[in-house]
């Protein structure tokens, strides 16, 4: 049996005033999480104040069942309860494995296109933007007085494309050669 790995992405909308409580609060399953068996690593997106209202958080798992350990453990489901008075609607979550995510068709009921298809596609979007955001980020880095260093140009490079990738150019891209890609 293929290893497949699988991700949780979490949706929380807070009530006004209560971030700091919700910090506290990831601050506190945070640790409990990453120790969960399989656990590979843990985002959070945060709300961008006046733009964006939802926290987003991503936990990536080795495997299917060890997310769903997670998702139905007594931990998650105490630490839920705690905050579900700071939430404006409820815990929003959907399970996902692989690059699925990316690949989500406006009808859930479709299945996600073939592998093959999904790389070609995430492989044609990455490679202009690999060469575009470094040419344009990197300039404007060195404006900012930030030290030329490989580790600190590649960790902002890949946060812009990773950022393009979930938020602009996949759901465009994807919408644009749905026929293709889900024939």
């Amino acid at each position: 049996m293929e290893k497949e790995g699988a991700t949780v992405v979490i949706a929380h909308q807070i009530i006004d005033g209560k971030h700091q409580e919700y910090e506290n609060w990831l601050d506190e399953i945070g640790p409990i999480a990453r120790n969960a068996n399989g656990h590979i690593n843990w985002q959070i997106i945060r709300p961008i104040p006046g733009l964006t209202y939802l926290y987003t958080i991503i936990i990536r798992f080795d495997t299917i069942d060890n997310l769903k350990l997670w998702m139905e453990s007594e931990d998650r489901k105490r630490l839920v309860e705690k905050i579900r008075p700071l939430l404006k609607t409820d815990d929003n979550y959907d399970i996902i494995t692989g690059l699925d995510f990316l690949f989500s068709p406006q009808n859930n009921k479709a299945k996600p296109p073939v592998r093959w298809k999904q790389f070609l596609t995430t492989w044609s979007a990455i490679y202009p933007l690999s060469i575009l955001i470094p040419s344009a980020l990197i300039p404007f880095l060195r404006m900012l007085k930030v030290p030329p260093s490989r580790i600190v140009d590649a960790f902002f490079v890949s946060g812009i494309i990773v950022f393009l990738m979930v938020y602009l150019v996949m759901p465009h891209y994807t919408r644009w050669i749905k026929k293709w890609l889900y024939k």
